[in-house]
């Protein structure tokens, strides 16, 4: 990754802030996009190989121009890392307040179709790249109190698919990563609603968010190819060997 260019949306903490110093220390510069602060992050990273963008990703022009300040910094955008997320509004159909619904959508998906958007253009015009969306088994399989979470993961699923359908022969490589449950500031979130049974998990289950981190890095290889167009699922023991996450 050494010198390649990397844009993560949702920086500011879990996955995102792990996939940060993880492609760092491989060598990339980072942009770090968040609605939080990523500056600390920066700092720690150094601002020769990190940038924070203050960007969200429900807003069409913040995140074009969040991708024109990457490519006015360093030239050029290789990956793209679609990693913000929400699971709110954790509530039953009936109960789901309509603008909360709305606001949840906005990110999850909309937000996905924004990323995809900014990077695809410059991306064909430099001979390729790699768009990676963080997915969730709520993709294909419903929970109940998160029609929002698993509408929009679905939805996201179809985007990867439908963006490696229209552009895997132009050189990019869209796939999505379904880590199962990681040990973030979100796993808190569900725990404390007590809504279905992710809320019933012993936090001694969840992954450390380095593991998909370290998987985002493997996905840029040609090792992930087998998984153009659909998700790697960190479930799987054979892609944790694979990245080298267990013997």
């Amino acid at each position: 990754m050494q010198d390649q260019v990397i844009v993560i949306t949702g920086a500011s903490q879990g996955i995102g802030a792990a996939a940060a110093r993880i492609f760092a220390r491989a060598g990339a510069k980072v942009a770090l996009l968040a609605r939080s602060d990523c500056t600390g992050l920066v700092g720690e990273i150094g601002s020769e190989h990190a940038m924070a963008l203050r960007c969200d990703v429900a807003d069409w022009d913040q995140v074009a121009a969040a991708h024109a300040a990457a490519l006015a910094r360093w030239g050029r955008v290789d990956v793209w890392i679609n990693n913000a997320g929400v699971i709110d509004p954790m509530s039953r159909i009936e109960t789901a307040d309509p603008l909360a619904w709305s606001a949840g959508i906005d990110i999850n998906l909309k937000g996905v179709f924004h990323g995809f958007r900014a990077a695809l253009g410059g991306m064909k015009a430099q001979g390729g790249g790699t768009i990676i969306t963080v997915s969730s088994g709520a993709a294909t399989s419903p929970i109940e109190g998160w029609s929002a979470y698993c509408a929009g993961k679905a939805g996201a699923l179809m985007l990867t698919r439908s963006l490696h359908l229209e552009e895997h022969a132009q050189g990019i490589r869209a796939l999505g990563l379904s880590p199962g449950t990681v040990a973030t500031q979100m796993q808190v979130k569900i725990k404390a609603s007590g809504i279905g049974p992710v809320a019933a998990l012993d936090p001694s289950v969840h992954i450390p968010a380095d593991w998909p981190a370290r998987t985002l890095l493997w996905m840029c290889t040609s090792a992930a190819d087998p998984w153009l167009g659909t998700d790697v699922s960190l479930r799987d023991p054979a892609v944790r060997r694979a990245v080298g996450l267990v013997a």
